[in-house]
C-alpha cells in the first residue's frame, strides 16, 4: 500500500480527490466573488443636526465665512463668490480667493474666535474638484470648522421658487 501499513489498519478507505475537487472549487467561487472594500474617492461628512432648522430671529453678527460657488453651464465654468463679492476667474481669482479667505480667517482669529466656519455653499452641477479646492484651502490654513451648505439648487429636480 502507498501509505504503508497493513489493511487492518484502515478498514475503511475514503476517497477524498472529490472532496479536495469540491473545497477547492468553493475556494475559486469565494476569492471571484470577493469585494473590496472601496476607500479612494470617499469623504467622510459628519452634517450638523441642530442647524438649519425652523425660522430664527436676527442673528446678529454673522459668525461665518462663506463661498458660494456656481456653476455656469453655457460657460463651463465655476463662478465663486466670497461673500457677496465675486471673484475673478482663472489662476488670478484663485490666489485672489485664497487672500480673501487667510485675511477673514487671520480677522477672526485676532476677534478671539479661531473656530470660526468654513462654509462652503456649492450647486450640484459644481465638479467636486472645485469644492475640493476650497476645502484645501481651509485645510491649508489649518481651519478646524470646515463645513458644507445646501443651498436652493443643491438639490436636483428640487422646486426652487
Amino acid at each position: 500500500m502507498a501509505g504503508g501499513g497493513e489493511a487492518e489498519d484502515n478498514p475503511v478507505s475514503l476517497n477524498v480527490t472529490a472532496m479536495v475537487d469540491i473545497i477547492f472549487c468553493l475556494c475559486i467561487f469565494f476569492m471571484c466573488s470577493f469585494k473590496f472594500k472601496q476607500l479612494e474617492g470617499k469623504f467622510q461628512s459628519w452634517l450638523p443636526k441642530n442647524k438649519g432648522e425652523g425660522a430664527a430671529s436676527d442673528p446678529g453678527e454673522i459668525k461665518e465665512i462663506r463661498i458660494a460657488m456656481l456653476w455656469d453651464a453655457d460657460q463651463k465654468k465655476p463662478r465663486r463668490m466670497f461673500g457677496h463679492k465675486t471673484v475673478a476667474e482663472g489662476e488670478e481669482g484663485i490666489r485672489e480667493l485664497e487672500t480673501l479667505i487667510q485675511g477673514a480667517y487671520e480677522d477672526w482669529q485676532r476677534k478671539g474666535t479661531p473656530d470660526v466656519p468654513l462654509i462652503v455653499d456649492g450647486d450640484f452641477a459644481l465638479p467636486w474638484e472645485e469644492v475640493m479646492f476650497i476645502v484645501n484651502i481651509g485645510k491649508k490654513l489649518e481651519m478646524k470648522n470646515i463645513e458644507f451648505a445646501m443651498g436652493p439648487g443643491s438639490i436636483p429636480g428640487a422646486n426652487t421658487k
